[in-house]
């Protein structure tokens, strides 16, 4: 228990990573051969591998440590004054082919300040610099930016919950973790499809050496998802919407409703009721940005879908 899963079990080569889509692979295949790049938007759902095959990629490219450069687009890279420490670093030559500047969540970059200087300095210093965006939203992303990666746009779709649930699965019997299927499938429930996130909860829930059920958890280890999904399936529908509309913080909002989305199921297993799931799904998710009271929102959303499960 002292290695940490989503590290031990990060794909380094092109072919460890798990690809959905045989295209993208054939794509980052022919930039491996070829030894070049060109500048690179992934996006995808949080926990899908868009950070992991940037890394495959910089791994097999063999960029030189000094050439890389990381950044988090929610944190130092949202700040216009992140911008001259880019200038400095794109100014000097590299150890190797091309240095490369990797940026988290680019779609939190300031797109009045930091995006627009970004496109610039992206077609000042192609020759020797390539930067790789990662996104949750990329239409949250100016559009110079999407085409300045036109040849590099990569979506990362999220795999199929049965070819989720069975890696997480193959996880466990590698650790020799004894479970029952029935508490991994509510943990993969809970977390699906952001693999980081199932494998820190099957971790802390698995100390004892027997995965436990999610109601198991210590108070300060509880994961409040895991615990929604519980009080919906005991039909404590009220319960489960305060905590869920607690717990939620307004920046998580497109997260949230993600959520909502990729869990369907728990709405109603029938097809049509599922469609309508989606459409109250879109019409809260569209609220997000005009409402002021996010809460509201949220718990409003969530009453037209519990009254779909009665």
């Amino acid at each position: 228990m002292k290695k940490i899963w989503t590290e031990e079990y990060r794909p380094r080569t092109v072919d460890e990573y798990v690809f959905t889509d045989p295209k993208n692979r054939q794509l980052v295949e022919s930039w491996i051969k070829n030894r070049y790049i060109p500048h690179i938007l992934l996006s995808g759902s949080p926990g899908t591998g868009k950070t992991t095959l940037a890394k495959v990629l910089i791994n097999e490219l063999e960029i030189e440590p000094y050439d890389v450069m990381e950044a988090n687009g929610s944190k130092e890279a949202r700040k216009i004054d992140w911008i001259d420490s880019v200038i400095s670093f794109c100014q000097t030559m590299p150890f190797g082919q091309f240095k490369v500047i990797l940026i988290d969540e680019a779609d939190y970059m300031n797109i009045n300040s930091v995006q627009p200087a970004l496109r610039g300095l992206m077609e000042e210093y192609a020759e020797n610099v390539r930067f790789i965006l990662t996104c949750n939203y990329p239409n949250k992303i100016m559009p110079a930016l999407r085409s300045r990666c036109g040849q590099g746009s990569i979506h990362i779709s999220k795999p199929e919950m049965s070819d989720f649930f069975n890696r997480v699965k193959n996880i466990l019997t590698k650790e020799k973790i004894k479970f029952e299927e029935e508490i991994l499938a509510e943990h993969v429930a809970a977390t699906y499809p952001d693999l980081r996130s199932c494998l820190h909860s099957l971790q802390r829930n698995s100390v004892t050496g027997t995965l436990l059920h999610p109601s198991d958890e210590t108070e300060a280890a509880k994961d409040w998802k895991l615990d929604a999904i519980d009080l919906f399936k005991s039909g404590r529908i009220r319960e489960a919407r305060q905590l869920i509309c607690s717990q939620a913080a307004s920046e998580d909002m497109d997260t949230v409703f993600r959520w909502l989305y990729d869990n369907l199921e728990v709405w109603s297993t029938d097809p049509e009721k599922q469609d309508e799931a989606i459409l109250a799904i879109r019409r809260g998710l569209v609220n997000v940005p005009i409402v002021t009271d996010q809460e509201i929102n949220l718990s409003a959303t969530l009453i037209e879908l519990t009254a779909l499960s009665l």
